[in-house]
């Protein structure tokens, strides 16, 4: 096994807060090379078996003839905090008002 790469190191930014379900679509651009810093890097920290999964099936895929497609993007939407345009206040909802329920409501009391 290869020495474990430091995080800076890391071909993705902010590895470790991808979740897994956009891994695959995040390392598809990498090289075999890149692929395995990730996986010596996983085996020495978090040693999460999904991810070891998707990271190896990856580096099979490679080595066996697929080609690295996309780019790999610096900003992760995935793992950033809502942007503003977002935010659910009362002004965005389209929810009906709801009535509370007689006995909970002391401007009209149950009988």
């Amino acid at each position: 096994m290869n020495d474990s790469p430091d995080h800076s190191d890391l071909p993705l930014p902010e590895y470790d807060h991808i979740p897994i379900g956009h891994l695959p679509a995040r390392i598809a651009p990498l090289e075999a090379e890149q692929v395995q810093v990730l996986v010596d890097y996983e085996h020495e920290h978090g040693n999460r078996l999904p991810v070891l999964v998707v990271l190896e099936h990856r580096l099979e895929a490679l080595r066996g003839g697929a080609e690295p497609s996309g780019s790999v993007a610096s900003d992760l939407p995935e793992v950033g905090q809502a942007s503003s345009s977002s935010a659910v206040s009362p002004g965005t909802t389209n929810a009906p008002k709801i009535n509370p329920p007689s006995q909970g409501d002391p401007t009209n009391p149950a009988r």
